[in-house]
């Protein structure tokens, strides 16, 4: 599929994917430092159902994307500690 011959359609998509991935990038960084703001676990929980819908919505037109935020947050925020890939 060439440049010029993608749909608006598309481009639409992809913005806001980019959008709700900057929010969940934001919230983990707030997360990380305010680990037991329940609001901001639900946020951040909202948007990655969200971006879920979106990028199989994307990915069943365009194909396939990278994934980043796709994972639920558990109500002790436990992104990160588990051992890095590095640490294995």
């Amino acid at each position: 599929m060439s440049h010029t011959q993608l749909p608006d359609e598309y481009y639409k998509l992809l913005e806001e994917l980019q959008a709700v991935d900057f929010v969940l990038v934001e919230l983990t960084l707030y997360l990380d430092t305010h680990p037991n703001d329940m609001q901001a676990l639900q946020q951040f929980n909202q948007y990655a159902a969200y971006s879920k819908q979106l990028r199989q919505t994307f990915e069943a037109k365009f194909g396939m994307l990278t994934q980043y935020g796709g994972s639920f947050a558990d109500a002790n925020w436990s992104w990160g500690t588990a051992p890095w890939p590095w640490q294995v």
